[in-house]
């Protein structure tokens, strides 16, 4: 029976051949897609597991070996809002630990770099970033150090006198090869992403993906299904089984899908080193990190043909239960409103949680993912029943011949009127949530890019409770700093021992910064003396945040400028015309002068949420650009199908006196009436879903999005109209009079 129905799969003509390369190019394109999301999974795993060794430091760890002490000292610095992470080592003798991707330690006055960071030393005058690293580079760290060939890391050489005295260094006889136990603020760099963060949103991503896909290998399943069910159930009249004629189509079927399987595996191979270019988490993928597991690889290969048998057994399941059933064409039980159920279910579940956010990962995908996969599949089901109301609701208010034959088919027949415009329908509501979620996401979170008068600003100081960072700034700082080209102001805050002007019960460390009002009216983002005064107490929060605060004015402090300048210094805050270079240089001048101090801007203090909402909005791009075009194939299949199966009814009509132009109009109608209402259910059920998420994960309230987003919609549905225009010219061929002599 296998060998008869392979023999049956291939020997359709082109038409059957037509099929069966449609339907292996849907599976490929869904398998593609899906083992792409499946890899960027296990290379977020994979990256993260690079990254062990950069906890090295961290002081809740006890591991201990019989070696040579290594003295080590992590710490952070930027480059036009780039991380970097350094590593200052010094070795007390010969046995002592080497971290990964290096042959050596390097000695004091050496240095290993990342090779992106060592091709941007090269393309980078030493005034903006070479001179924060004295001595001379001995090589390159190697692939297995890095999360990504964009990762900036450079490994130093000093003498164990260099370090032994800066904050947060420590010594270490093991390189670090799992996560510590807990992870201290200033001794812990917790280097990489949250894996379990990026497995929702790639999980997300992989159902938004899938959906569509699994829809158009539906509608592509059912290209001539007319003509397979009559087929079948002809094989049901002279005696053949329901299981025979089950293993008949299901061999039809697992054919292309295998063959659409294996076509997707290369599909992945081949795309793989373009998929490791997006950067999903900020930074690109290593291409042998986008890998899949024994096991991912053949549920896959298993499972996707399998699937595509079960799917062809149910679409079969009248033939087998009735053979004549076929031929009589008797009109389907119309669907119950029930099947509104599991939209507003999916609805109901975000609802709850809009308040009742949960308070673990797990939770949280168990909660969001399945509210959203519960709501696409709501959509599908829920379809048909929407275009029977629609269909039934225009009847009643026509008398135009070419609508009441459109709309009258509909309610006969929903399900195969929504059938064509469900991967559409779909992707509008994939698109819907993304825009608004993603765009929502940034408007709240914009204010980390400052407003025009701190992005120009450089500040550095040490945490509220390290010592101060200097006694005092020298001359020649502070004459290079001014000869900067794009320098603006500077501002030095000074310690405050004795707590001049701090509320009472205060520590020394949290009392205000003394500042020369001289300073102050160089840079006016940070406040203004009162008339008169000549130096004013102004909180470290006043430097530290980053912010404009030009309209505060600060007490003064009863201490003159000769006693307040001779105090140690505990800030420089320093302005520039904004650019890159006057502000990198500033920066190179301030971490070579004060060591373990980092300098940072605007730019620095949400580099890391940047990079993620960059890679959220690079993954929201593949979803609208994937989506869309897979809804089109799909609608342009749906119709083709749909004239395919029904050309002897037009023949005939056309034989009786039927217009070719009414007719168009029919097809035109029975696919624009259930595309533009079920679109603007899908577009509201986006922007409410989209909402409840905002609001229980981040407590944002969601931002309308802007008029791209309704001018993409529009022309979105113009080329689905478009698409089904297009496939308008095609009735003329097929239901000449041959098509309803030899139906």
């Amino acid at each position: 029976m296998i060998a008869f129905a392979l023999r049956l799969a291939v020997s359709g003509g082109r038409e059957a051949l037509a099929r069966l390369l449609m339907i292996a190019a849907a599976v490929a394109v869904g398998v593609g897609l899906l083992l792409s999301a499946l890899a960027g999974i296990n290379a977020v795993d994979r990256s993260n597991e690079r990254l062990l060794w950069t906890n090295t430091g961290a002081v809740s760890r006890t591991e201990t070996a019989p070696v040579d002490p290594l003295w080590w000292w992590d710490h952070g610095d930027y480059f036009d809002g780039k991380a970097i992470f350094r590593v200052d080592v010094a070795a007390t003798g010969p046995t002592a630990p080497v971290p990964p991707g290096l042959d050596r330690l390097p000695a004091p006055g050496e240095y290993y770099t990342s090779p992106a960071l060592a091709e941007l030393l090269r393309t980078t005058p030493a005034v903006e970033l070479g001179d924060r690293f004295p001595g001379r580079p001995v090589g390159v760290i190697g692939d297995e150090a890095l999360s990504s060939p964009d990762s900036l890391y450079l490994i130093a050489g000093r003498t164990p006198a260099e370090i032994e005295h800066m904050p947060g260094a420590s010594k270490v006889t093991t390189i670090a090869t799992a996560l510590p136990p807990s992870c201290e603020h200033d001794h812990c760099p917790g280097l990489g992403v949250r894996g379990d963060a990026m497995t929702l949103i790639l999980s997300v991503v992989a159902g938004a993906l899938i959906f569509p896909v699994v829809v158009f290998i539906g509608t592509a399943t059912r290209l001539s299904a007319a003509t397979r069910e009559q087929r079948y159930a002809a094989m049901r009249l002279v005696g053949a089984t329901p299981r025979q004629v089950s293993t008949v189509s299901a061999v039809e079927s697992t054919v292309a899908a295998s063959a659409g399987t294996a076509l997707g595996f290369g599909l992945f191979l081949l795309l793989r080193p373009l998929v490791a270019t997006v950067p999903f988490t900020g930074d690109r993928f290593f291409v042998e990190d986008l890998t899949l597991t024994p096991l991912q690889a053949a549920a896959t290969a298993l499972g996707v043909p399998l699937a595509a048998a079960a799917a062809a057994r149910l679409a079969l399941r009248r033939v087998v239960v009735s053979p004549l059933g076929v031929t009589r064409r008797v009109t389907p039980k119309p669907p119950s409103a029930w099947r509104l159920v599991p939209l507003l279910g999916g609805l109901a579940e975000l609802g709850y949680f809009a308040d009742r956010r949960p308070e673990t990962t797990d939770g949280q995908t168990a909660a969001y993912l399945t509210g959203f996969l519960v709501i696409m599949l709501g959509l599908v089901i829920a379809g048909p029943w929407l275009t029977m109301a629609a269909a039934r609701g225009v009847a009643r208010r026509t008398s135009r011949p070419a609508t009441l034959v459109a709309v009258r088919r509909l309610a006969d027949d929903p399900k195969a009127g929504f059938r064509s415009v469900a991967g559409l329908v779909l992707a509008l509501f994939v698109t819907t949530a993304t825009v608004c979620i993603i765009g929502t996401i940034n408007e709240n979170r914009g204010t980390l890019s400052g407003d025009p008068q701190t992005r120009v600003a450089v500040e550095q100081s040490g945490l509220v409770d390290d010592p101060p960072m200097t006694d005092a700034v020298s001359a020649k700082l502070l004459a290079d700093i001014r000869a900067v080209p794009g320098f603006r102001g500077l501002l030095v805050g000074h310690d405050n021992p004795k707590a001049v002007g701090a509320l009472p019960g205060e520590r020394p460390g949290f009392a205000p910064n003394l500042v020369l009002c001289t300073d102050l009216a160089q840079v006016p983002v940070v406040g203004r003396c009162p008339a008169g005064a000549s130096v004013a107490g102004v909180p470290s929060w006043g430097f530290l945040s980053l912010r404009s605060i030009s309209q505060m004015e600060w007490p003064a402090a009863p201490v003159s400028a000769e006693e307040a300048a001779a105090l140690p210094v505990r800030n420089v805050y320093v302005t520039t015309d904004g650019s890159t270079a006057a502000m990198e240089r500033v920066r190179t001048l301030l971490t070579t002068a004060h060591p373990g101090y980092g300098p940072r801007t605007v730019g620095d203090w949400g580099s890391a949420q940047q990079k993620e909402l960059a890679g959220w909005r690079q993954l929201a791009n593949v979803v609208l650009l994937t989506t869309l075009p897979i809804a089109g194939c799909s609608l342009a299949v749906s119709v083709v199908a749909g004239l395919s199966d029904r050309r002897r009814p037009f023949a005939i009509l056309r034989l009786t006196g039927a217009p070719l132009r009414l007719l168009q109009r029919v097809i035109g109608l029975e696919s624009a009436l259930p595309l533009l209402v079920v679109a603007a259910i899908a577009t509201g059920t986006g922007f409410a879903a989209s909402a409840m998420f905002l609001k229980s994960q981040m407590h944002y309230d969601l931002v309308s999005p802007g008029a791209v987003y309704f001018v993409l919609v529009a022309l979105g549905l113009a080329a689905a109209l478009g698409i089904v225009a297009s496939t308008l010219p095609l009735l003329k061929r097929i239901t000449g009079p041959e098509a309803a002599r030899n139906g």
